[in-house]
């Protein structure tokens, strides 16, 4: 019961604004972990205030939790498609079919988005495989993973 009161009370919170729940969760021990996002990144006050808002509202329901509301970690995989949304433009790395792409996300759409991949691609009529930019495109359910491709 304490997480469907927590989704609503979020929802309630989130409403009117740009944010977006990505994560809630609520372990056995009532260790609760509230993940938000959007486009234009995670304001810090924003976390506080939302982690204020729901504090006040767990106090009359639940004496004995711990909380923790802040934004996604960069390198946790995509969950929403605001994620893919704001990382539009920027290098991932997709988990698909059993082997791992990396390129740079170029389109995002209602069902699906795609990654242009730097492969060897076979040329008629040259002897040796050239590198060429390929597009893939997946729909958001078929990757195992999609995540920010962290380059050091």
């Amino acid at each position: 019961m304490l997480k469907e009161d927590l989704q609503e009370w979020i929802e309630e919170y989130l409403k009117g604004t740009d944010y977006e729940l990505v994560t809630l969760n609520v372990s056995a021990g009532n260790d609760i972990l509230v993940e938000v996002d959007r486009l234009a990144g995670v304001d810090v006050d924003f976390c506080a205030e939302l982690n204020h808002f729901l504090v006040e509202k767990l106090d009359d329901v639940e004496p004995d939790y711990s909380l923790e509301v802040g934004s996604v970690s960069l390198t946790d995989p995509f969950k929403t498609k605001i994620q893919y949304e704001k990382n539009l433009g920027h290098d991932v790395e997709v988990l698909a079919d059993g082997k791992k792409f990396h390129g740079q996300l170029v389109s995002v759409d209602e069902d699906t988005f795609s990654v242009d991949v730097e492969e060897k691609v076979a040329v008629e009529g040259k002897k040796r495989k050239l590198t060429q930019s390929v597009t893939h495109t997946w729909r958001y359910d078929e990757p195992k993973y999609v995540k920010y491709d962290l380059k050091f």
